[in-house]
């Protein structure tokens, strides 16, 4: 099982980035939840956005709800994560995650129902 982030990069503050994650080695459906976490220096890792049961349920941190959007593609195997309006303090190391968390535990870290985990790509968004 393999998931691999792209689409990290330098921005600037008001400026968008769309990160995309590939999956590997495991059956894509919407069986399984997707999600989103970020990890800034010297903070916890948290959840920012999460995509389960189909399409139509998703969640999202308070910090970027209405600024980030998740959405998957089962043919390709991917997820992405558009972020918009972006600010320095989304600066971070962006992780990809699958699994069959659920509704509630989706954006939770540590995160029991997050099985697959992606190495990382790195937003750093500048003033």
């Amino acid at each position: 099982v393999q998931l691999v982030e792209s689409g990290g990069g330098l921005a600037q503050a008001g400026g968008s980035l769309k990160l995309s994650c590939v999956a590997s080695g495991f059956t894509f459906s919407d069986d399984y939840a997707m999600g989103w976490f970020r990890q800034a220096p010297e903070k916890e890792r948290e959840g920012v956005s999460c995509m389960y049961n189909g399409e139509g349920n998703t969640d999202y941190a308070d910090s970027v709800r209405g600024r980030f959007t998740i959405s998957r593609d089962n043919a390709k195997n991917t997820v992405h994560l558009q972020m918009n309006s972006l600010k320095p303090e989304d600066t971070a190391v962006y992780f990809c995650a699958a699994g069959y968390a659920s509704a509630y535990e989706c954006l939770l870290y540590p995160n029991p129902g997050m099985d697959f985990w992606g190495k990382g790509t790195l937003v750093t968004v500048s003033s």
